[in-house]
């Protein structure tokens, strides 16, 4: 099977070369304004490649990149033939506490518009080719030390907990629970999902959730490090959502898969 993944040097991508590589044809794509990918030959393109800061507000930029070379690949992959896995986010759900794929979406940010409009655009089109859309949760886990203040709680505070042997945690972080879904699950998930002859849209999540607190205190344990409770900044208070927890009924329907919790990965990591 030959497989082109777009934003193979990406947190998600690496990992996902990694895992297909092992008895998968793979190549790879990075985002180039100059030059565009030659999809023919391939059986499946799985498209990452994007502006993934939910920081940045160029919508210019963001929908350029998100949305307008989202809607390229797609047509390339359907005038050639080759089925379409891509990377949606859990973004366009926003404040809204029901994470059902048919929920209603509340996208707060470009990054998260430019994924609902995608999503919306893509399913609207008539096609021969398998299209699957995925909405990643709070992704974790390996090959995340690029992303600096985008990376996950998981990296940083990993990061800060074998440095300093103390973790900075924002205070009332204990009201703030995510459905943290390791990198691997979502590889593995891309990878069950190639041989499911359906296209749509379906969440990717454990189901279950993680506060803030709780994780910083697995990984404190873990390092023996300490936590020290600091002030929330004014510009971030209303930039965290709260809650957010997959329901992967959907999910669930179509493939048979047991996700690793956050303390099972942190046990279990070096």
């Amino acid at each position: 099977m030959r497989i082109l993944v777009t934003g193979h040097n990406g947190f998600i991508g690496k990992n996902l070369i990694q895992f297909l590589g092992k008895d998968k044809e793979i190549y790879g794509y990075n985002w180039d304004p100059k030059i565009r990918p030659d999809v023919a030959g391939f059986d499946w393109v799985i498209h990452l490649g994007a502006i993934s800061a939910t920081t940045e507000f160029d919508v210019d930029k963001v929908m350029l990149q998100n949305y307008e070379f989202s809607k390229w690949v797609f047509k390339e992959c359907n005038t050639q033939g080759v089925n379409l896995q891509y990377a949606s986010s859990a973004s366009v759900y926003g404040t809204n506490t029901n994470f059902n794929e048919d929920a209603p979406k509340q996208p707060q940010s470009p990054y998260a518009w430019s994924k609902y409009l995608f999503d919306r655009w893509v399913m609207q089109q008539e096609h021969n080719i398998i299209v699957q859309g995925f909405r990643y949760f709070n992704v974790y886990g390996n090959l995340e030390d690029h992303k600096g203040d985008q990376a996950s709680p998981y990296t940083k505070f990993t990061k800060q907990a074998k440095e300093t042997s103390t973790i900075n945690l924002f205070e009332n972080s204990e009201m703030y629970r995510r459905d943290f879904v390791c990198v691997d699950d979502i590889s593995q998930v891309h990878q069950k999902m190639l041989s499911v002859n359906k296209s749509g849209i379906w969440n990717i999540g454990t189901g279950t959730t993680v506060s803030f607190l709780e994780m910083a205190k697995l990984i404190a344990a873990k390092n023996n490090a300490i936590i020290n409770v600091i002030p929330m900044p004014d510009k971030l208070k209303n930039q965290y959502q709260k809650y957010t927890c997959a329901d992967i009924t959907k999910l669930n329907s179509v493939i048979d898969h047991k996700f690793i919790s956050v303390e099972e990965f942190i046990n279990a990591s070096n």
